[in-house]
């Protein structure tokens, strides 16, 4: 109850009052009649029931035992003949479904925090790969600065470098400057492009909102023969009509015409990614390191008229840069301090670190997080752990709450972007070495061991991340409250859930993960003598 309340803080959700967290339209509930049956449901809940809870309404309570999820959840789910936009807004309009994303309709978003992690991973990748460890005098240029985009200019400054972020939205780019995810904000290019040549010439880390329309203002820098070092973007493409907002219309008039016609809305939405990625090939073809951050902005680019071979020029990030992460079953570790008491945070921070003490790049990203994180709602935090580590760290947390170390118990889940828990052939499961990225019973199998371990909330999901028809994928929650019972579940559950991660990539022929399930006990039956 209260991570569900947490996602509708006015600090954590873009429209709470809509009940929207991030995402475009992602929703933590269908309604506010369905979310105080939600609410009602949780406060009565026996220690051996669970709730059902459909596409944000809660739709069943049934007796399961003490060791059950208290909470399993599924959103957006369509029989794949109808998985589209077209059927699924009218199923919406409909008042049967929701948009779930990922953590929205799953109840563990921390803000912006969560995903910024996973960016600076990617950059510190990014920067290992292409310019010696470190993005200092170079200039990164993306859009959107929403939920998810506004993770991107500190994730660029903490890894050193200089980003511009093109925002069509004026309160998104003081939101991120409030927060200190961002340095500045201009309406000027001219402006915008000095202070970053400034600050690569110096090699120091600075930021800038650019307020504007990507598919305006990259394809005039690509005119301008203006040229970044890394490019990518995270709008909200994934969702054509509800998300990303069409060039040569201001917000107000893209409301009027996403209300009046929204077959048309979508229309210029596509051609304006067509435009989008255009500029962005440009800037891959001048020598920019380019890559697609998981919000379907290619496919939507060739929905607009551009070439398949155009509109997918570039790679994906996980195959650039992520996959060999997930081969040893690493990803988005996360947790909340219910006690919204940040000193919570700091001692879990400490223990993650005596836990880990030869992971320099988990030490830089937790000493970086202290100082330069805001928290959104409840105290949390998150940092990249894999197979084994995970479990150590949940068992730890759980002894910590049991000793009055930390005032309260301490929610522990993670991000959907996942090692075993997504299938989503344009992010997370791209170019799988086996061709197996459209296989979609690996998130589905996640969710069912998870719920085996005993997880005390499970969700899968269908469409997040990269919208409708596009990936099928699962979230789960474990809570550390300092009781046996606690222990056993985090013991299973954080070792099944990225266990699952290894297996899958193991199974697809990833030598690393192979070798991570040998050294490491995982059985897997075909690979038994």
């Amino acid at each position: 109850m209260r991570m569900l309340m947490n996602n509708l803080d006015p600090d954590v959700a873009e429209r709470p009052e809509d009940l929207v967290v991030y995402g475009g339209t992602g929703r933590a509930a269908r309604s506010w009649e369905a979310f105080e049956a939600i609410v009602r449901s949780l406060r009565g809940l026996a220690d051996d029931e669970t709730l059902l809870v459909q596409s944000g309404k809660p739709v069943g309570v049934f007796r399961t035992h003490d060791m059950a999820p208290r909470v399993l959840i599924s959103n957006s789910m369509l029989v794949p003949k109808w998985a589209d936009w077209d059927t699924f807004r009218e199923l919406e309009h409909a008042g049967l479904t929701m948009y779930g994303q990922m953590t929205a309709g799953s109840w563990i978003y921390i803000g912006t925090q969560g995903i910024l992690q996973g960016t600076y991973e990617t950059l510190a990748e990014c920067a290992h790969q292409h310019f010696g460890g470190t993005l200092a005098g170079t200039i990164t240029l993306t859009g959107g600065l929403g939920g998810m985009g506004g993770a991107q200019p500190l994730a660029v400054t903490m890894n050193g470098g200089v980003a511009i972020c093109v925002e069509v939205d004026p309160a998104r780019i003081e939101r991120r400057i409030k927060t200190r995810y961002l340095d500045r904000e201009t309406d000027s290019v001219d402006e915008a492009l000095g202070w970053a040549e400034a600050a690569r010439t110096a090699r120091e880390a600075a930021s800038s909102g650019l307020l504007g329309n990507c598919a305006d203002v990259e394809p005039e820098l690509l005119r301008r023969g203006w040229l970044p070092d890394v490019v990518t973007d995270q709008t909200s493409a994934h969702d054509p009509l509800g998300g990303y907002v069409p060039a040569g219309l201001t917000l107000e008039a893209a409301a009027a015409l996403r209300a009046r016609d929204p077959g048309e809305y979508v229309r210029r939405s596509h051609a304006s990614m067509a435009a989008h990625v255009e500029a962005m090939v440009g800037f891959q073809e001048g020598g920019a390191v380019t890559f697609d951050y998981g919000n379907n902005l290619r496919a939507g680019a060739e929905s607009g008229g551009l070439a398949h071979d155009r509109a997918y020029a570039y790679p994906g990030f996980v195959p650039a840069f992520v996959r060999p992460l997930f081969c040893e079953g690493k990803g988005p570790f996360r947790w909340a301090a219910l006690s919204g008491d940040p000193e919570d945070i700091l001692k879990t921070d400490r223990a993650v670190g005596d836990l880990f003490p030869d992971d320099d790049r988990l030490h830089r990203w937790l000493a970086m997080a202290e100082e330069r994180v805001a928290y959104q709602g409840l105290p949390a935090r998150i940092c990249w752990l894999g197979y084994g580590q995970r479990a150590e760290a949940g068992v730890r947390f759980n002894q910590m709450v049991a000793s009055g170390e930390l005032s309260a118990p301490v929610v522990i889940g993670r991000d959907h972007l996942d090692s075993g828990s997504v299938a989503s052939p344009f992010r997370e499961t791209e170019g799988m070495m086996d061709g197996s990225d459209a296989i979609a019973d690996w998130p589905i199998l996640n969710a069912l061991i998870n719920t085996s371990a005993g997880a005390h909330w499970v969700s899968v999901h269908h469409g997040g991340g990269v919208g409708i028809g596009y990936s099928i994928h699962a979230g789960m929650v474990v809570v550390a409250d300092g009781t046996q019972n606690a222990g056993a579940r985090l013991e299973r559950v954080l070792t099944t859930d990225p266990g699952t991660g290894v297996v899958r990539h193991a199974d697809a022929g990833y030598d690393r993960a192979i070798e991570v399930a040998r050294e490491r006990g995982i059985r897997m039956p075909m690979a038994e003598s």
